[in-house]
């Protein structure tokens, strides 16, 4: 018998995060890492187990993503995007919560593209008067 598996795909930035939870003891890991040794830093352990946190359901569910583009951060928050996708495919009751804790939203926010005439996206280049 095939184990019940539940897949989402979580975005932030230019970070694509695909996700797959089944019943298991907590294991997650990332692009055939474990999940300590892929995100070093602990924000980002803790962005990407919110999900869990919210739900209480931290420790019954593993965890296999693989994770393109964008850095760490986008990467870790792409991953908590697509884990509550995935934890409200699998039971639509964790819908609520998640929902309240904001971690359904996508968060849209990306870096604005550069302007010719222009330094950056919005810094002018220096203004001489003589």
């Amino acid at each position: 018998m095939e184990q019940e598996r539940y897949y989402a795909t979580g975005k932030r930035k230019s970070a694509v995060a695909r996700v797959w939870i089944y019943a298991g003891s907590g294991n997650i890991t990332v692009n055939n890492k474990d999940f300590d040794e892929y995100f070093d830093l602990i924000t980002a352990r803790i962005i990407a187990d919110q999900p869990f946190e919210v739900t209480d359901t931290k420790g019954k569910f593993d965890v296999f993503a693989t994770v393109k583009g964008g850095g760490k951060s986008g990467q870790c928050e792409a991953l908590r995007h697509g884990i509550a996708r995935a934890l409200q495919a699998m039971d639509p009751e964790l819908r609520l919560p998640l929902k309240k804790a904001g971690l359904l939203t996508r968060d849209a926010r990306v870096k604005e593209r550069k302007k010719y005439g222009l330094a950056g996206a919005r810094k002018r280049y220096q203004y001489s008067k003589r």
